[in-house]
């Protein structure tokens, strides 16, 4: 028997607030245990909460990039569950009067553009975090991340495999970052992904009692989670032990590979929801609404078709520097500064990325800024370096820490490109007799030793020598 399997979404982004939903302490991450906290987020008896306004700024922003309908009038409520880092045994969010509804998201799905739909986005408070020791017989609590501002994104069950899982998450972090709505820094927590999953038969409109995995902040694991999960119940309905599928919470195992089992999932009714009494409904004014449609960026999906059909590059370059806000704003700049298109792409995907890898750095903190790298890169346009003296060039300016400009660094060092034919020429010859078995085998036919020829010629040189009229000698000594 055929199964189809049914997934939906439910993410959590930390937004890029400086302090918390309702109160002062600051948001920082990696801050001392306990350290950002006050009797607001420790929910001591008699505080009261006041809603931080950027949260609802930052909340319309996101229902308005991904195309929601937003409620001009909310609230908040409380959601009663007792878990030991709620410290009020209770958590403040939205039920039936969401900040934004509706929406949708388009993914890459087997080539064609599928829309996944949108249920609902609200407004909530995080909990805190808790601290499992091995070799102790207690847990410890950290009361930073309470109070943290959360939208919660709530797709509904469009989603048909975990490729479209990861395609659409992938697609949400885009646009929630370049909308400066959240970091979506996914080793640190600030976005982080539930799995709703259920299998059914293929044809059938019926949907069967679904499974949640919980807190998966990363592709990989997100990917891991529905496939396992997806087999598990597969293996069950095919033994024809479906009534052992429950609705439950389970986690994913990473070192083993398979998701386990947490607790029974409740029902809605089992939360008790009512209308927070201590916060009074939030009123979205128009101006609000206006502000955040001017506010929002060209988007990942407009940026990629603009890339296509203005710089002519390919897709598998358009998706690496799209998909990182601050690698295309560094590509634009190149552009904009008179660098070729095609040249400005081949750098950042080689050699600027290696150097931000080898240095554990980011584009943000790379030290060489386009203004720089356009000057160096005009060099090697203009014919007056290699790409070998380039990369030396920069080298130089990102591990040396050089405030000198490409030039200076060019002239101290000597590497102004030979571009005559008269110097050069000797130099290839001199190098073809000292290789003779390998001109040899490229006359018979081994055409590939010309890549070896080059490099020794290159060499011979100090890298001075101007490839392409290396080439061209190469071709009329060789032919």
């Amino acid at each position: 028997m055929k199964y189809e399997t049914i997934v939906g979404l439910e993410i959590h982004a930390e937004l890029k607030t400086k302090t918390k939903i309702f109160c002062s302490c600051s948001t920082k991450f990696g801050s001392r245990p306990n350290e950002n906290t006050c009797p607001v987020c420790l929910g001591l008896p008699g505080t009261l909460p006041v809603v931080n306004e950027e949260v609802i700024n930052l909340a319309v922003k996101a229902g308005i990039a991904l195309k929601c309908k937003i409620n001009q009038i909310s609230k908040m409520d409380r959601k009663n569950y007792f878990y030991p880092d709620l410290p009020k045994a209770y958590q403040i969010s939205q039920f039936n009067l969401p900040i934004c509804k509706d929406g949708y998201i388009e993914i890459n799905s087997k080539e064609k553009i599928k829309k996944v739909r949108l249920n609902r986005i609200h407004i909530e408070e995080d909990a805190g975090k808790l601290i499992h020791s091995e070799n102790e017989a207690y847990s410890l609590i950290d009361y930073n991340r309470a109070g943290i501002p959360l939208i919660e994104i709530v797709t509904e069950p469009d989603l048909r495999s975990a490729e479209e899982a990861v395609a659409f998450l992938k697609a949400l972090k885009e646009i929630l970052e370049y909308c400066d709505i959240s970091d979506c820094k996914m080793e640190e927590g600030s976005l982080r992904c539930d799995v709703n999953i259920s299998l059914r038969e293929k044809g059938s409109s019926k949907l069967n009692t679904k499974v949640e995995i919980k807190n998966l902040n990363s592709f990989k694991e997100l990917q891991r989670a529905i496939e396992q999960e997806e087999e598990r119940q597969r293996k069950l309905y095919a033994l024809g032990e479906g009534h052992k599928i429950i609705q439950e919470t389970r986690r994913f195992d990473s070192s083993k590979g398979e998701t386990v089992s947490m607790r029974t999932k409740e029902d809605i009714n089992d939360y008790r929801y009512f209308k927070e009494p201590d916060l009074l409904p939030i009123l979205i004014r128009n101006e609000i609404i206006e502000k955040a449609k001017e506010s929002i960026p060209e988007l990942p999906n407009e940026k990629r078709e603009r890339f296509k059909n203005l710089y002519k590059l390919n897709q598998k370059e358009i998706e690496i520097i799209v998909g990182d806000r601050s690698l295309a704003k560094y590509y634009e700049e190149l552009v904009n500064k008179g660098v070729n298109a095609k040249i400005a792409s081949n750098w950042l995907l080689s050699d600027i990325s290696r150097l931000i890898n080898e240095n554990k750095l980011t584009i943000d903190k790379f030290p060489v800024r386009p203004d720089r790298m356009s000057k160096l890169l005009k060099f090697v346009e203009s014919g007056k370096i290699n790409n070998s003296a380039a990369k030396e060039v920069l080298e130089e300016m990102v591990n040396k820490l050089s405030d000198e400009n490409p030039e200076e660094i060019i002239k101290k060092r000597g590497l102004i490109q030979e571009n005559s034919v008269e110097k050069i020429k000797p130099i290839v010859e001199k190098v073809l007799k000292e290789n003779e078995k390998v001109v040899e085998e490229y006359k018979n036919g081994k055409k590939q030793v010309k890549g070896f020829l080059v490099g020794m010629i290159i060499k011979a040189t100090e890298k001075k020598a101007n490839p392409r009229v290396i080439n061209e000698i190469l071709d009329e000594i060789l032919m």
